[in-house]
């Protein structure tokens, strides 16, 4: 059984960054495509990023592209997402999420495995 844990949020201020990290136990990681995703609590999930197993290419939404960093880290099992210039319109809960799809989807609903989620709140 697939399990991916997410940590790293918490409250920080407009400008600061955070690196999120996602560690997966079980399946097969270092194959798996895997995508960063967020909910603020008035919102539908919003796709962030996804990088492809191989850690050689990765998609952004382009409200994040150019601030946030997705990479990871097959001998860990680990995921990461760098959050750089934080604004209080980043605060929402962050998940990350396994697909078995081999191309890079920005679709919730396409992603198999989901984290309980880590929350990330900018004050301005």
């Amino acid at each position: 059984q697939v399990q991916l844990v997410e940590s790293g949020g918490g409250l920080v201020q407009a400008g600061d960054s955070l690196n999120l990290s996602c560690a997966v136990s079980g399946g097969t990681f270092s194959s798996t495509n895997m995508g960063w995703f967020r909910q603020a609590s008035w919102k539908e999930r919003e796709f962030l990023a996804v990088i492809r197993w191989t850690g050689g290419s990765a998609y952004y939404e382009d409200s994040v592209k150019g601030r946030f960093t997705i990479s990871r880290d097959n001998a860990k099992n680990t995921v990461y997402l760098q959050m750089n210039s934080l604004k209080p319109e980043d605060t929402a809960v962050y998940y990350c999420a396994a697909t078995t799809r081999t191309y890079l989807p920005t679709k919730a609903r396409v992603y198999d495995y989901w984290g309980q989620g880590t929350q990330v709140t900018v004050s301005s």
